[in-house]
């Protein structure tokens, strides 16, 4: 069933609940978006990651990650990042301005952990290499299933939305929106 959104009053809330329903229903188009953020040459690097948690109230998307990865390190450096949401069955798209924060240590982290470890994806986070590294040749993975395990290398980075680029393309005609904090304008699709 197609929604149709007409005021400030009707999307905003609309695109949390989305948020919301993505990051609980592994089969939700929004469960898995394109994360951009820049590399230490200023170029733009962009993945695809898993939103785990949303907090409407507070305006941030929560994602796990390998304390490891090169976007660790690209948002530790330069936190401003953009996250690219497509929904076929919404005929949405929308962009979100964020700045990230890593976290890789404390009480969340590791409660979260607990829930993590007992779970297939537990090995991600316990590799001995990080995401990335070169395997020697003709290897594979016997390298890796022969290191010891270090301790986990789970950590989540909590992106704090700054303001929401919304498109809703249509036959009857697209509509965008750029939606702040406290703020609202239509604009050009």
């Amino acid at each position: 069933m197609k929604i149709h959104l007409q005021t400030p009053e009707d999307i905003r809330p609309q695109i949390w609940k989305e948020l919301g329903r993505a990051s609980l229903d592994r089969h939700h188009e929004w469960r898995t978006p394109v994360l951009a953020s820049v590399d230490a040459d200023g170029l733009p690097d962009a993945r695809t990651v898993v939103l785990r948690q949303v907090d409407a109230l507070a305006g941030q998307l929560t994602f796990y990650t390998d304390s490891r990865s090169p976007k660790v390190a690209q948002l530790q450096a330069q936190g401003a990042a953009m996250l690219v949401f497509w929904s076929a069955r919404l005929s949405w798209q929308l962009r979100v301005q964020v700045t990230c924060s890593v976290i890789t240590s404390g009480p969340e982290v590791e409660a979260l952990w607990q829930g993590v470890k007992q779970s297939a994806a537990a090995g991600d986070y316990l590799s001995p290499l990080p995401p990335g590294a070169v395997l020697p040749p003709c290897t594979g993975m016997a390298v890796a299933a022969n290191a010891p395990a270090p301790t986990h290398s789970f950590a989540l980075l909590r992106a704090q939305v700054l303001q929401m680029d919304w498109l809703e393309l249509s036959r009857d005609g697209h509509r965008r929106a750029q939606l702040g904090a406290n703020t609202w304008e239509w604009l050009t699709p």
